[in-house]
């Protein structure tokens, strides 16, 4: 059985890319309301309308009064709490960096579960979706991660089979998805170990070394 050529590299973006490497802005505002950082988080990321806003049936405005309704939050305070809460935020820029060396040798994809705002958000806030052929955000297509579709639709824009292709993620329903599928998929738990799983891929087909 011939092996099947990778052509493909696809990232997800929260956790991964871009992590909350500052944890103190949302322990700051969890405590104020008396509540778990944890459950903080939960309320923004997991809640049915962060579903809901996932795959464009509500607007990231609508889920987030929503969430800041459910938790008090004054009106006159909602702004400030936003911008806290994604204050601890930062990129990774040698990944990025890592992942532009890989062009053209490679195609490079971003798959996220995201709103309807993170493509603007990012872009203006980081810069760093040129690092990829695709990038695709759940809102924009209204399929979420761990459909099959949604992986389904940047395999075909990136001209890849499943097969073809390397997928990493933070979140092992996701990973789970896209093993079942076919891809190569690398479940990201930190940054030195993630490249290094997918470096290892790259370099027993080719017999280069991608550092």
């Amino acid at each position: 059985m011939v092996e099947a050529v990778i052509r493909a590299v696809i990232f997800d973006m929260g956790g991964v890319i871009l992590r909350t490497e500052d944890p103190s802005p949302r322990e700051r505002l969890a405590h104020s309301l008396g509540m778990t950082r944890r459950a903080l988080e939960e309320a923004v990321f997991m809640s049915p309308s962060s579903r809901l806003a996932e795959v464009g049936e509500i607007s990231e405005a609508e889920h987030w009064r929503i969430v800041l309704d459910q938790l008090g939050v004054r009106e006159e305070e909602r702004l400030a709490f936003r911008e806290a809460f994604w204050s601890g935020d930062r990129v990774d820029y040698q990944l990025v960096e890592w992942l532009r060396n890989l062009r053209p040798s490679y195609k490079t994809g971003l798959l996220s579960n995201a709103w309807d705002e993170a493509r603007n958000a990012v872009q203006s806030r980081f810069g760093f979706l040129d690092a990829f052929d695709v990038s695709l955000f759940s809102a924009e297509v209204k399929l979420r991660k761990p459909d099959e579709r949604f992986y389904r639709l940047i395999l075909e824009r990136l001209g890849a089979k499943p097969e073809e292709s390397v997928f990493v993620d933070d979140f092992p329903p996701n990973i789970e998805a896209a093993s079942k599928l076919g891809m190569q998929a690398v479940h990201f738990r930190d940054p030195q170990q993630a490249l290094k799983e997918v470096r290892d891929l790259l370099n027993h087909q080719t017999g280069q070394v991608y550092r």
